[in-house]
C-alpha cells in the first residue's frame, strides 16, 4: 500500500475575511485527525468571491498559512485566492509543505467568463511531490470543463488530482458528473472541495480511480478526513478500470493525431458559436397584449402610488 490521508473541509465562506476560520479548522483537523497529511479548501476560501482583497504573493496572509503548515506538519492547499502580480489578477491555489514552504503556485488556466471577469488565466500546469506517496495535480473549478486540463496533468505523472471549486449555481449535478467522469476516464483519484454560502452549495465529492465516489458531502459544511491508497492507482492503470478498460493506455498507443489541437487549426463550427459573452434576457415573439380602459386606468392608479412612495399594492 501507499497509503496517504486527506481532509477535504467543506467551509462556509463569507465575502470577507475567513482567514482566521481556516485557521480554526486546521488547528481542529491536526487535533482531531492526528493520521491526516494533508488539508484542503475550497476554491477563494480566504477572502470569498470579489476582485478587492486581491495579494501580492508571496504576502502576510500566505505566511500565515506557512506557519500554520509548519506547526502542524501539514500539507496545506488553502484553496486559492486573487492574486496580484505583474499588473494581472490571477486565482492562484498555493501548495505549502509541512515544512512551511510554497513549493508552487498554480494559476487557474480557465477563469468562468463571461462571469469571473478581471481574472487573468495562467500558463502552467502544476505537480509537485509527496515523498513515499506520489504526485499530485492542483485544477481550480472550471479548468475541470476543460478535459484536457486533467488528461495533462494525469500525463505528467499526477495521481491523485487536487481541485478547490466554488460553485454556487445549478450546474453542481453536471459538475459531479464532470469529476467522476475526469477520475474514471485518467484512472486517478479526484477531490472536488466546494464551499458552502457565498463558497457555493457545497456537494463536495471524492472519487477514486475506478471511477467509485468515496465520499460525497451534503449542502452544510462538512469535514471529510479519508485515507487513499495510491496504489490502488497503479493497480487501475496497469489492469483496467474494474479489470477492464484501459483508458490511458488507449490513449498513449493511439493511431490518430487530433487535428483540432494542431497549431493554427479553425474550426468554423466552434468560429459560428460567436462571442465569449454573458447572456441577456431574449426577445418576446408571443401574441401582442391588448390593453383595455379599466385595465390602462388600473395601472395609473398603481403608478400613483408608487410615485407616492406608498409601496403597497392594496386590493
Amino acid at each position: 500500500m501507499r497509503p496517504f490521508s486527506i481532509a477535504a473541509v467543506q467551509m462556509f465562506v463569507t465575502a470577507g475575511d475567513n482567514v482566521d476560520v481556516m485557521c480554526h479548522r486546521i488547528a481542529y483537523v491536526a487535533s482531531v485527525f492526528r493520521w491526516v497529511d494533508m488539508i484542503v479548501f475550497p476554491e477563494l476560501s480566504p477572502f470569498g468571491p470579489g476582485l478587492q482583497n486581491a495579494q501580492a504573493l508571496p504576502g502576510p496572509v500566505e505566511e500565515r498559512f506557512c506557519d500554520e503548515a509548519r506547526r502542524h506538519k501539514l500539507w496545506l492547499i488553502p484553496g486559492s485566492m486573487v492574486e496580484r502580480r505583474h499588473h494581472h489578477l490571477y486565482n492562484t491555489s498555493p501548495v505549502i509543505s509541512p515544512d512551511g514552504e510554497v513549493v508552487a503556485r498554480y494559476r487557474k488556466m480557465f477563469p468562468f467568463l463571461p462571469y469571473e471577469s478581471g481574472i487573468s488565466a495562467g500558463q502552467r500546469f502544476v505537480t509537485f511531490d509527496v515523498p513515499k506517496a506520489g504526485r499530485f495535480g492542483i485544477s481550480i473549478c472550471y479548468d475541470m470543463w476543460i478535459p484536457e486540463t486533467i488528461r495533462t496533468l494525469v500525463s505528467m505523472g499526477a495521481e491523485v488530482i487536487l481541485h478547490p471549486s466554488m460553485t454556487p449555481t445549478v450546474d453542481r449535478d453536471v459538475e459531479l458528473a464532470i469529476a467522476r467522469s475526469c477520475a474514471a476516464t485518467n484512472q486517478c483519484y479526484l477531490f472536488d472541495v466546494n464551499g458552502v454560502g457565498a463558497g457555493g452549495v457545497g456537494r463536495s465529492i471524492v472519487i477514486g480511480p475506478d471511477g467509485e465516489v468515496v465520499h460525497q458531502a451534503g449542502a452544510g459544511p462538512e469535514i471529510m478526513p479519508l485515507e487513499i491508497d495510491l496504489d490502488r492507482v497503479t493497480r487501475s492503470r496497469e489492469r483496467g478500470l474494474l479489470g477492464l478498460g484501459q483508458p490511458l493506455k488507449s490513449f498513449r498507443d493511439r493511431h490518430v493525431e487530433f487535428d483540432v489541437y494542431r497549431p493554427g487549426h479553425r474550426s468554423e463550427a466552434l468560429e459560428a458559436l460567436g462571442p465569449l459573452t454573458r447572456p441577456g434576457r431574449q426577445p418576446t415573439h408571443g401574441p401582442e397584449v391588448m390593453i383595455g380602459a379599466a385595465d390602462e386606468a388600473r395601472a395609473r392608479g398603481v403608478e400613483d402610488a408608487r410615485s407616492q412612495g406608498d409601496g403597497r399594492l392594496d386590493h
